[in-house]
């Protein structure tokens, strides 16, 4: 049976390159625990084993857990959540939760990527999304990572080096891998491609923004991991860029925290 005084919820977010779950405690107002696994072909099996698994580590079983909130890219193929709730919402809910000063929020993931604009209390006030193409997200990244023989972190190292950041024109991703077959093929130096794909993205993050973008900033997301993209978005928004607290856990931090506003509209 569960306990009345029991008040721990879990957020899953299913994107499209991995799983993420985080368990809150609304009771004491802390993570207990917050876990990652690949996304595959059955997202339903491999959700319900992380959820299982985070929850043996904790000590915990699912009567434990008062609702679940699944979120993201595959959030109606969770079978053991209560309910869904968009990721625009869940992103906004988890950052304002670690930075409450924050209006903007930059979340690039594995296959799209958002700007949200939020008000006082994390309610979003607007919104822009760019799901037609991988040329402004994550998968981008890999796609040129794996072409020029280095890993995602090695990326991110490469373009420090960059003097002269080359040219992407390709708003296409496949049309941009040609250019970057072409770049290599000239002799360009690895560290200017890898800024200039940097740099590329963060341009098409500051076009879908337009002129709506409020400081202060929030970058958020897997891509937000990379310290390159960090420094081409500060260079192509002039403006100051903070990294939320492990950025890939804010959307399924906000899904466990809407989850406890559900169960405390629910008495």
């Amino acid at each position: 049976m569960v306990q009345k005084n029991n008040m721990i919820c879990a957020g899953i977010d299913a994107g499209s390159r991995t799983i993420k779950i985080v368990l809150f405690d609304h009771a004491q107002s802390k993570v207990m625990a917050s876990a990652i696994t690949d996304q595959g072909v059955d997202q339903p099996r491999l959700a319900g084993e992380l959820y299982d698994r985070t929850l043996r580590e904790t000590g915990l079983d699912r009567t434990r857990v008062r609702r679940v909130v699944a979120t993201g890219y595959g959030r109606n193929r969770v079978p053991f959540a209560h309910t869904t709730i968009t990721e625009i919402t869940c992103h906004a809910c988890g950052v304002h939760h670690v930075m409450p000063d924050v209006r903007t929020i930059i979340e690039i993931g594995g296959q799209d990527s958002k700007v949200i604009l939020i008000e006082n209390g994390g309610r979003v006030r607007d919104f822009a999304m760019n799901d037609r193409c991988a040329a402004g997200t994550g998968r981008f990244l890999e796609i040129v990572a794996t072409r020029m023989g280095v890993d995602l972190p090695r990326l991110s190292e490469l373009s420090r080096d960059s003097r002269q950041p080359a040219i992407i024109s390709g708003t296409c991703v496949v049309f941009a891998e040609t250019e970057i077959v072409g770049l290599l093929a000239e002799g360009i130096p690895p560290a200017d491609i890898a800024a200039g794909v940097q740099n590329a993205i963060a341009t098409r993050v500051a076009t879908m923004a337009g002129r709506t973008l409020a400081p202060p900033v929030c970058f958020t997301g897997g891509v937000a991991l990379q310290v390159g993209m960090i420094r081409a978005l500060e260079n192509t928004l002039a403006l100051p860029v903070r990294v939320a607290p492990e950025p890939q856990f804010t959307g399924a931090l906000g899904a466990a925290l809407l989850a406890g506003r559900e169960v405390a509209g629910f008495r």
